[in-house]
């Protein structure tokens, strides 16, 4: 398995960019098809509106993405997104210059 540090956001049951949101650790699966987070089976989906995973046992949709430095995760909010506190030493490392963990480039 390989662990990513990401931006994690819940779409589902919220207007546009409006849902919680997490920078934190996912797991992937081998195919990169299945990540795991906070408990949670997401598996990658195409032809959703504004999501990239869906959980597999409720069905809520969320956007993954490598965070930014510029910390414009998300186009229209929310104003605070979560840092877990396993992520926060390396999310902070990475806003500061360093590479991605995993990441050659960044």
């Amino acid at each position: 398995m390989s662990r990513r540090l990401m931006f994690v956001q819940l779409k589902t049951g919220h207007d546009t960019d409006r849902g919680p949101s997490w920078i934190g650790w996912v797991d992937f699966s081998k195919t990169w098809s299945t990540a795991y987070f906070q408990g949670r089976t997401l598996r990658r989906a195409g032809g959703m509106s504004d999501a990239n995973f869906y959980d597999v046992d409720s069905g809520e949709e969320f956007w993954l993405s490598g965070p930014k430095r510029d910390r414009t995760d998300t186009r229209y909010g929310p104003a605070v997104t979560r840092i877990e506190p396993s992520a926060a030493d390396a999310y902070h490392a990475f806003l500061a210059g360093a590479h991605l963990p995993g990441r050659a480039r960044g």
